[in-house]
């Protein structure tokens, strides 16, 4: 895991990575979404290794005690103004590391949350676990997901792949481009290239009608509004 060394006015970004090998084709398509987010968007970037966590997320899920580690690393998820997540595709669905550190986060703390997708796996038959097993989780907690998610099989890396005109790269050219200009926007600032300040989407949901944290309803930006915008 990096340092957390951060600028309080630079957007706070994690990268949260569930792959179990090493090298891990999961750790190198999130450093290809970071990079590519960094192409557009001056963030303060955390990659977090769930392998390294491993036991200290066994602990806090039979004790309910996280380690000084693990709180510092949930904390800083629930802090972030953005998330890339990545996950190995495990019998047809996310990793159990990877939900098992989702399930520490408080169920409120990723209200309102851009957070991009991304998995691996060994064929691409097993693209679709975004949309039945990420998107879901991320809905439950009222994040805010990117739809342009990232799926890499075995087939999509090596130089053959990458010259393909539909190929890795150009997926997460996109992905990155689109992501940054959701933060961009979601934070109301000039951060990501090309986009003009807005309104902040609202740090918690706006209950019966009413604006988040009492203020006017035209100052909040529907989450509708900023998916529209990318397209």
């Amino acid at each position: 895991m990096t340092a957390d060394v951060r600028d309080a006015g630079r957007t706070k970004l994690v990268a949260v990575t569930a792959g179990v090998g090493k090298p891990s084709s999961t750790r190198l398509l999130t450093d290809r979404l970071v990079a590519g987010v960094n192409e557009h968007l001056d963030a303060d970037v955390r990659v977090v290794e769930l392998r390294d966590l491993a036991m200290d997320i066994a602990g806090n899920v039979v004790s309910g005690w996280p380690s000084q580690a693990l709180r510092e690393v949930l904390q800083a998820v629930s802090e972030a103004d953005g998330l890339i997540v990545a996950t190995p595709v495990f019998a047809g669905s996310y990793s159990g590391l990877f939900k098992s550190f989702f399930d520490l986060v408080e169920p409120d703390a990723l209200t309102g949350t851009p957070v991009l997708l991304a998995a691996t796996g060994g064929t691409a038959r097993h693209s679709l676990v975004v949309e039945h097993a990420l998107r879901p989780l991320f809905s439950y907690l009222h994040a805010l997901t990117l739809p342009t998610a990232v799926f890499a099989a075995t087939d999509d890396w090596g130089a053959a792949a990458d010259t393909h005109a539909g190929g890795l790269p150009g997926r997460v050219a996109r992905a990155s481009r689109e992501f940054a200009e959701l933060l961009g926007r979601a934070r109301g600032t000039t951060g990501a290239v090309g986009v003009a300040p807005t309104a902040t989407v609202p740090a918690a949901r706006a209950e019966d009608g009413e604006a988040a944290d009492g203020g006017a309803e035209d100052e909040v930006v529907p989450f509708a509004r900023l998916l529209a915008d990318l397209a």
